[in-house]
């Protein structure tokens, strides 16, 4: 379920947030996944694997990235010599 993280995602954490929020947006994915309350505007970092382990319901999707822009994304080959 967590494995497809996309920007813009609106997810909803298990415990609610000091300032009483309870939904969050996405707004960094790679090693760590960085959430934005959506309430106060606080930012947080979680590793994936507590992400994973804290989300309790996708609220909205952010966009799907087209594969065209993928391969853009990816380092270029190397020429042959």
């Amino acid at each position: 379920m967590t494995n497809d993280i996309r920007m813009d995602d609106v997810v909803q954490l298990r415990k609610t947030h000091p300032c009483g929020g309870t939904t969050w947006r996405v707004v960094r994915i790679g090693a760590d996944i960085g959430m934005k309350c959506e309430t106060c505007g606080r930012r947080v970092l979680l590793a994936r694997h507590d992400f994973a382990r804290r989300v309790k319901q996708f609220i909205s999707r952010g966009p799907e990235t087209p594969a065209g822009q993928l391969e853009a994304l990816s380092p270029p080959d190397e020429p042959e010599a």
